[in-house]
Parts: structure tokens; C-alpha cells; sequence
């Protein structure tokens, strides 16, 4: 498996969000700007929901930036058998609904980028299943059971 590349299709995958949200939030700050916006009369809420939607895009682009910067300066090191499941490992996990990845990032947690036949989600070690991982082994059992039956899942390797 080859890491470097997984870390690659993760930052296109944020440049295009990026991107993508950038556009989004000068339309929703000129929306927010515009003097059609302006109340009508005091029930009218326009204006103020389009600068409540302008903040969040911009919170949005801030934090996508950041991952940006995180990912771009992650480097890829390999993991033995035995070491210890750290940030910048790719984990392959078995479940009761089969085998996936999941590569530990220091942020973007959720993103999913396919990769071959298969999916890659990023997770992080603020997430229920992120820190259970950190600093288990390939062949580890961990156990979640964050607000839904109990599952377990095997670590089949560690990358």
C-alpha cells in the first residue's frame, strides 16, 4: 500500500473542497452585503441568516486550510508488524461488515477517498474509533460502542 499516494489523493481531495468552498463563501458574503438583503421589515431574517450562513463558510475554508497545511507537511513513514498505530498509519481493519481502511490523519477526520476497489477514511485521534487505534498493533481487538451495539473490530494491519 502505498501511503505517499493515499496523502496525495487526500490533498487534491482538499484543494478541490477548498476550492469549492472558497467560491462558496464570497457568494454567500455578497449575499450577505447585498442591499436587497436588507429587511423589509422586522421579521425578515434574509440578511441576517445570510451572514450567519457567510460565517460558517468562512470557519469552513479556515479549517479545510488548515487541513491543507497539515497534510501537506505530513510525512509518510512506514509502520512494522509490531509498532504501535501512531498518526500517518494506514490501518486495514476487519469488522462485521468486512474489511476497510483508515489512514490517521492530523485533521480532516471523515473525508473518504477511494482508493483502487476500495475506500480510505481519514480519521483522526479526537474521534471515538481514532483513539481507540492509537497505539495498538496489527492483530489488536478494539470495541466500540459509541451510541449503537457493541462492535468489534480486528486489526489486520498496520502501514
Amino acid at each position: 500500500m502505498d501511503k505517499a499516494t493515499i496523502i496525495q489523493l487526500i490533498i487534491s481531495h482538499l484543494r478541490q473542497s477548498l476550492h469549492a468552498g472558497t467560491h462558496a463563501a464570497r457568494a454567500s458574503s455578497a449575499a450577505a452585503t447585498d442591499p436587497d438583503s436588507r429587511a423589509e421589515n422586522k421579521y425578515d431574517t434574509r440578511s441576517l441568516e445570510a451572514s450567519y450562513l457567510a460565517r460558517g463558510q468562512a470557519l469552513r475554508v479556515a479549517e479545510t486550510t488548515d487541513a491543507l497545511a497539515a497534510f501537506t507537511s505530513l510525512q509518510p513513514r512506514s509502520f512494522g508488524p509490531a509498532d504501535p498505530i501512531l498518526e500517518g498509519a494506514l490501518v486495514e481493519l476487519l469488522g462485521p461488515d468486512g474489511r476497510f481502511f483508515c489512514f490517521i490523519g492530523p485533521a480532516a477526520g471523515g473525508t473518504e477517498i477511494p482508493w483502487g476497489d476500495a475506500t480510505v477514511m481519514v480519521v483522526t485521534r479526537s474521534s471515538p474509533l481514532g483513539s481507540r487505534l492509537l497505539r495498538q498493533s496489527a492483530g489488536a481487538i478494539i470495541e466500540l460502542s459509541q451510541g449503537r451495539p457493541s462492535s468489534r473490530l480486528r486489526i489486520v494491519s498496520v502501514c
